[in-house]
């Protein structure tokens, strides 16, 4: 969805009218456990349209993730999408007939589905599309990912690489070096500018977490999913001020996770290994690093 260093917004209202289309051929298609189940979701025929790669949208455009320039562009971005999949489905309610309950709804203008987007965390399907997780940072620039069979397999950024290499400080070292780190904060091999740029989940303070599922949050209808990643040594008082924030910004929920407050977790910081280096599951891609994360 960028071209240059712009987002291609006529591209992606094409793209939104087309996941609109799809997934309210799916309520159709869809093979509901009970009778009860499909005639609920017939009757509304909700869908929830989302995206993923917001953080590697972001590295494209050189904004910042914990940036007010990152929050307007959220903004901007879903107030886009929700304004053209409310008219996608505006126009399939005229093709094909408005949701059964609409008459029971508050909406003023007729169209087919009761809801049209949320933001799920993507997980397997960003792994599949090679992009960064729903609304999630980077958790790690350089991790080893432990496959199935034991294998484990080096894997990292492609934007930091790139960049590294254009501006001449890559080398192997550096990404194994970052890989037992999990971050680029503070090293002197990386430059400064980039350094503000990539970082990484625990690199953000909480406030900026929360205000970003927030943004996203005013222009979806339904929910947004949003792990809230705190250090190890994050206080009850951290995790009040999350819920509070959270719930003054108006958020319809919220998931918090501090590092290593479980036995076992998706990803591992190198430090805390006996291999040094930050270690992820196969299926990981982002975002809650707990293995029953509630969304």
């Amino acid at each position: 969805m960028i071209q240059g260093e712009k987002i291609d917004w006529p591209k992606l209202a094409k793209t939104v009218a087309l996941g609109v289309r799809f997934l309210d051929n799916v309520v159709t298609l869809n093979k509901y456990p009970t009778k009860d189940i499909e005639e609920l979701c017939l009757a509304n025929r909700k869908i929830g349209l989302g995206v993923m790669g917001w953080a590697d949208m972001l590295l494209s455009l050189k904004i910042k993730y914990d940036s007010q320039k990152a929050l307007d562009l959220a903004r901007e971005l879903m107030r886009f999408i929700r304004k053209h999949a409310e008219e996608s489905s505006g126009k399939l309610g005229k093709e094909k007939g408005v949701f059964p309950n609409y008459h029971k709804s508050n909406l003023k203008k007729k169209r087919r589905n009761a809801t049209v987007l949320s933001i799920a965390p993507t997980g397997s399907i960003s792994l599949i599309a090679g992009v960064s997780s729903g609304i999630e940072p980077l958790f790690a620039i350089s991790y080893v990912r432990e496959a199935f069979g034991g294998v484990q397999l080096f894997e990292f950024n492609q934007q930091f690489e790139q960049l590294a290499r254009y501006r001449g400080f890559y080398s192997s070292g550096l990404l194994q070096t970052i890989a037992r780190r999990g971050s680029v904060q503070g090293m002197k091999e990386v430059p400064k500018d980039v350094q503000v740029l990539f970082v990484s989940a625990l690199d953000i303070p909480l406030e900026w977490h929360v205000k970003m599922q927030a943004a996203f949050q005013a222009e979806v209808d339904n929910a947004v999913s949003k792990t809230i990643n705190l250090p190890h040594n994050a206080s009850i008082g951290d995790v009040k001020r999350a819920y509070m924030l959270a719930w003054k910004e108006k958020c319809k929920g919220i998931t918090v996770y501090r590092y290593g407050s479980k036995e076992k977790q998706v990803l591992y910081l190198g430090e805390h290994l006996q291999e040094a280096h930050t270690r992820v599951h196969s299926e990981y891609s982002g975002g809650c690093v707990s293995r029953d994360c509630s969304f």
